[in-house]
Formats: structure tokens, C-alpha cells, sequence
């Protein structure tokens, strides 16, 4: 079975694309077998990708409107390491479609089901507002992924983001959790950047990943040629800040394996 993660933040900027993306990339070049919805009707994470979000046949809307499976609509870039279910700006007409559904927050769940057998992970790129794409993804989510940049209004976002979990949790999914927070953006030599950090770790301990994601120019620009850092740029600091955190999560994730086999 797959493990889906949400990674979501309803402030823009921090980070979140670019994590989808090359944490698809970094599991993918682990040899686990990883796909990426884009979820953002921006579309930021296709193009980043590699794929040109105005000519796919057919994207994230048409899957979710049942029009098509997700196997047909799936992508296969080159050299990314990951399959993609793209988006453009039509999902914007799965939101108000989707409100005249009546299981319409079950939606994505319903959907990822028809291949959880064929990902170890599945890796949702959420548009970063709390709406009904992000609350689908919610749903069908076993952790939510948080990049954060360490910044003055970074945990008030925060703060908003696990209420709606909480939410989620009480009324359609009671097994979601906080898988994780990324730090990204991160400079050691702002002092507020490390007293956010601080903050961060006095408050959520574990759950703040070792791995940190510094400020990379080449993060900045591997986007613009479609390519993860990973394939982009391999040596940049980028690159390994990425590939330390996809080790990290599968550490994780073996150390709980074995925990739950020593309670049985």
C-alpha cells in the first residue's frame, strides 16, 4: 500500500512546490516507486516537471470530474524519477463542480485507492489556500508534510493549518497526522531565522525534520528548465538538503516499522 502525503501551507512562498517536486525526485532516485498529483491549479509543480500544463490531454479536473482514470491521465516525464498527474488552471472548475457532489471531500481518496498498489508514495502538492482541493487531499492523506520558511508569521500560518487538520481528523479522516515540518529557505546566519527554528522544535520536537533546506540559487532556477534540483544541478547544496530529507523520511518510517512489529 502507498503512502500519501499532503504537503500543504496556506502561505505561498515557503517552499511547498519546490518540496513536492524534489522530494518526488530525491524518493524516486532512492528506487521507490513515487507519483506526484499537482493539486494547485497553478500548475507550478507540472511545469516543474518538465510537462507543459496547457497541453495535456487530460489533467488533475478530469480525473476528479471521472471523465477519465487516473492511469490514462497520468504523465511520465523524462529523468524526474516519478510519474505526475498534472494540473493547470482548469482545476479551478473541479472546486465549484465538485461542491454539487455529495461525497465531494472523498473524492481524491476514492481515486488514489485505484493505485495504491502500484506507489510506495504519493506525494500531493496542495494549492496554498484551505480549500476544497486541499481538504480532498486532507482526506485522503495518512500525514501532511509542512514546509515552512523560519519567518515572523510562519507558526501563526501554522497554527491555522492544524486546525484544519484537527477538523479533518474529527469528521473523515481520524488517522491524519502531522508527518512532518520542513524547514526551507533557511539561513543560520538570520537571527530570526534561528529563533523560529527554535521555537519550531521547543513546540513540535520530532516532528521538525534534521534536514534543513538552505536558500539555493539553483532551487530557484531548476524550475525554469523543468527539472528537479536532483537532475539539475546534482552537487548544489540543494540537491543534497533534498536528498538528506527523503533518507530522513525513510529512516523514519523503517524505525516505525520495527516499533510496530515489536508491540505485535
Amino acid at each position: 500500500m502507498s503512502r500519501v502525503y499532503a504537503i500543504a501551507n496556506q502561505k505561498g512562498g515557503v517552499g511547498k512546490t519546490t518540496t513536492a517536486v524534489n522530494l518526488s525526485a530525491s524518493l524516486g532516485y532512492f528506487e521507490e516507486k513515487v507519483l506526484l498529483v499537482d493539486l494547485d491549479p497553478q500548475g507550478n509543480a507540472t511545469t516543474g516537471s518538465g510537462v507543459n500544463k496547457q497541453e495535456v490531454e487530460w489533467s488533475g479536473v478530469d480525473v476528479l470530474l471521472g471523465e477519465v482514470s487516473l492511469e490514462d491521465a497520468l504523465q511520465h516525464p523524462a529523468e524526474v524519477g516519478y510519474d505526475l498527474l498534472a494540473a493547470n488552471g482548469d482545476l479551478t472548475a473541479a472546486e465549484v463542480e465538485l461542491m454539487a457532489v455529495d461525497d465531494r471531500l472523498l473524492q481524491l481518496r476514492k481515486i488514489l485507492d485505484t493505485v495504491a498498489d502500484k506507489y510506495k508514495y504519493i506525494l500531493i502538492d496542495c494549492p496554498p489556500t484551505l480549500n476544497i482541493l486541499t481538504l480532498n487531499a486532507f482526506v485522503a492523506a495518512d500525514g501532511v508534510i509542512v514546509p515552512l520558511q523560519c519567518e515572523y508569521y510562519a507558526l501563526e500560518g501554522l497554527t491555522a493549518l492544524m486546525d484544519t487538520m484537527e477538523r479533518v481528523q474529527e469528521s473523515y479522516n481520524p488517522e491524519l497526522e502531522l508527518q512532518g515540518i520542513v524547514r526551507t529557505m533557511y539561513d543560520s546566519r538570520n537571527r530570526l531565522s534561528v529563533e523560529v527554528s527554535q521555537q519550531l522544535i521547543s513546540h513540535f520536537g520530532d516532528k521538525v525534520y534534521d534536514s534543513v533546506i538552505p536558500r539555493n540559487v539553483t532551487l530557484a532556477e531548476a524550475p525554469s528548465y523543468g527539472r528537479p534540483i536532483l537532475y539539475y544541478a546534482p552537487s548544489s547544496r540543494g540537491a543534497y538538503a533534498y536528498a538528506d530529507l527523503a533518507a530522513e523520511i525513510l529512516e523514519r518510517e523503517e524505525r516505525e516499522l520495527k516499533s510496530l512489529r515489536v508491540k505485535k
